[in-house]
């Protein structure tokens, strides 16, 4: 989800993990040579999409190891889920909307938030893309009162206890 902290925790999680990090949106960004927001005001959402899968499946093909942050709506893509989970561990950063509206009370990047009431548009994107989001997910990790250290912790943990088969982290 959007504010869920892919982008904090993935390149802590990275450093922690001696790996590169790579965060989707930006190379999406290089890709474009403009920002999001104003890729997805001129051209929209289905567009957006149609770039973000092929970053998306150009990124996790590539044999490196990596830490990648995806954009909350990734996996919205049946071909990006499928990438995901044949070429990745994925980890689901488990927040509420109440949480993720919190924290992006004063978000103006976000072009999916940019509506009258955002709090309804996160509770509505949640109740899409939970039951997606631990379909795809290899770990589960509940983000609510953890510290991005916690959360860093956790998740190696997991990924040092393997993950075949898909684990949920408190």
């Amino acid at each position: 989800m959007p504010g869920c902290g892919k982008s904090t925790i993935g390149r802590q999680l990275a450093r922690s993990r001696q790996l590169p990090f790579l965060d989707s949106d930006h190379e999406i960004e290089r890709f474009l040579g403009c920002s999001i927001r104003e890729f997805f005001d001129r051209e929209g959402e289905p567009a957006f999409r149609d770039v973000e899968e092929r970053v998306i499946r150009e990124t996790l093909v590539a044999p490196q190891l990596r830490v990648v942050a995806t954009g909350g709506g990734s996996v919205l893509r049946p071909a990006n889920r499928e990438v995901m989970k044949a070429n990745a561990t994925v980890v689901y950063l488990h927040t509420l909307p109440e949480d993720l509206a919190r924290r992006l009370s004063r978000d103006t990047q976000r072009p999916l938030l940019q509506v009258a009431d955002p709090r309804q548009r996160l509770r509505d994107l949640y109740a899409v893309r939970d039951p997606i989001y631990r379909e795809v997910a290899d770990i589960v990790v509940d983000t609510a009162h953890k510290s991005a250290t916690m959360l860093v912790n956790l998740i190696s943990m997991q990924l040092d206890m393997g993950t075949g088969a898909r684990q949920d982290a408190k």
